[in-house]
């Protein structure tokens, strides 16, 4: 969150600043390409990072299934759309009819089986399929500015909205080998609704609905994102006072503002809706949700202290500002950087038991703490203790990658240089980020649902597939429950 929340130049004449606004499609096709690398990471390491994001919509789906006293065929959940190819192509409702179908000749039941392995295929994603898609788009960017700018004449503005509409038709021409793009954005429009959802019933009372990790997930994506928001408010502005700047007034900076603060603003009220279903259920660790919701505020006033700056004319409020903003960066990258850590890597809660010591005296817990990186980080590390102290190391150094604003001048030849460079930082610092917050909602999803073998310490050579002990939950379900969940993915 905290790289991304400065802005670029907003004032000064109409081509200038719109030269700037090339950045959001540039750091959303290198989003893409940075998902791909953690789908191969996740498929690498044997994490089923598609059961981990859907798992709570199952159970959701099992409850109103429950309350209802029948299951419904309906396609509210989308885990087909976000299939890795770990075997769970296939969605819930082929599933049953597949199961249900009577008796058919063979020659059709062949002829379906090939059929939904070929529409699987087209609709799997794949660290292979996204690392393409972001080169494709990274060309086609390149294409439209040279062709619209360099041969038409014409202005950034254009030249981005060109860009857009030739990434929206390609997506809707009806190619097989873009069903899964088709699929995917289906996924991310279902899921954006699903972050302005109220969760709650305003109107008969009850309990809130819980908020699934998916959402939590993606929210945290869209807040790395921030920046491209405020670019996209910006594009209007733009677009609307083309070839005139955009006037130097309050106004100008209040629609951008509020589209970046969006992505903060939704994960905040995340965590007040779980906040009040723990104060409904009396849950002793619902003020963790209070906490993480103070965390995202935290992340708003450096936004918007930024934009207000571009307001000012005098040097010397200019430079009060200035030092308020980096008093408001400090502060929010600290307490990311440590909710980061202990919430969400669940590391660093075991410090008393550096130097192998147990806890409460267990034999597993010894043997998961037997080394002191183990004991400070997990007793699990998936990705093994030195790829997981590289990642750890790496994100301190990228939230606070907003010092370089101490060397702007000399490493940047102007302000939207810096502000490009330190949004691709921080999507490196969310790819990285989303390895071991999946790894961490894995194990805490099974926890106590393993065989005791699996309990203990499991690290493999970091970037080597693991051989054994793999957290995917592919192994054969124990319960009748498990056998439900392995049978709807």
């Amino acid at each position: 969150m905290s790289s991304g929340q400065e802005v670029g130049e907003i004032f000064g004449d109409g081509s200038g600043p719109a030269m700037s606004l090339l950045r959001s499609p540039t750091v959303i096709i290198a989003a893409v390409g940075l998902w791909g690398m953690n789908v191969y990471l996740f498929k690498l390491f044997g994490i089923d990072y598609v059961y981990v994001l859907t798992l709570d919509l199952m159970k959701e789906k099992e409850q109103l299934a429950s309350k209802d006293g029948e299951n419904k065929e309906d396609d509210s959940i989308d885990i087909c759309s976000v299939s890795s190819g770990g075997g769970r192509s296939s969605s819930p409702v082929n599933n049953r009819n597949n199961t249900t179908r009577k008796s058919p000749r063979s020659g059709e039941l062949n002829g379906n089986s090939s059929n939904n392995k070929a529409a699987a295929a087209d609709a799997e994603v794949t660290a292979g399929k996204l690392i393409t898609f972001s080169l494709s788009l990274l060309l086609i960017l390149h294409m439209s500015t040279v062709i619209w700018i360099d041969f038409i004449g014409g202005s950034t503005i254009g030249a981005i909205f060109i860009f857009y509409l030739a990434v929206i038709i390609g997506i809707l021409l009806p190619l097989p080998s873009t069903t899964w793009i088709r699929t995917a954005c289906m996924t991310i429009f279902h899921r954006t609704f699903e972050l302005i959802n109220p969760r709650c019933f305003c109107c008969g009372g009850g309990m809130p609905r819980a908020i699934p990790f998916i959402d939590v997930f993606f929210a945290d994506a869209c807040c790395s994102l921030s920046k491209v928001f405020f670019d996209w408010g910006m594009l209007w502005h733009l677009a609307w006072h083309y070839p005139e700047p955009v006037p130097m007034e309050l106004h100008s900076i209040i629609i951008p503002s509020v589209a970046a603060s969006l992505p903060y603003l939704i994960r905040a009220r995340q965590c007040l809706v779980m906040y009040t279903i723990g104060s409904i259920k009396a849950d002793s660790k619902k003020y963790q949700h209070m906490l993480n919701a103070i965390k995202y505020s935290t992340s708003l006033w450096p936004l918007v202290v930024s934009a207000y700056q571009k307001t000012i004319t005098s040097e010397k409020e200019k430079a009060a500002l200035e030092t308020f903003l980096i008093v408001l960066l400090a502060i929010n990258s600290t307490y990311s950087l440590a909710w980061d850590i202990i919430m969400d890597w669940g590391m660093m809660q075991n410090l008393d038991t550096c130097g192998g010591g147990g806890v409460g005296g267990s034999t597993v817990e010894t043997k998961s703490h037997s080394s002191c990186a183990h004991s400070v980080l997990r007793p699990k590390l998936r990705f093994g203790a030195a790829t997981s102290i590289g990642i750890l190391i790496i994100d301190v150094m990228l939230r606070y990658s907003w010092l370089l604003r101490f060397w702007e001048n000399d490493l940047f030849p102007n302000a939207d240089i810096y502000i490009l460079c330190t949004q691709f930082l921080e999507a490196i610092r969310r790819s990285l980020w989303n390895l071991l917050r999946v790894e961490w909602e894995h194990i805490k999803q099974t926890k106590g649902k393993e065989d005791e073998e699996d309990v203990e310490m499991i690290e493999q050579k970091p970037f080597l597939a693991p051989t054994a002990n793999t957290m995917s939950p592919k192994r054969k379900p124990k319960s009748s429950r498990d056998k439900q969940r392995h049978e709807l993915l």
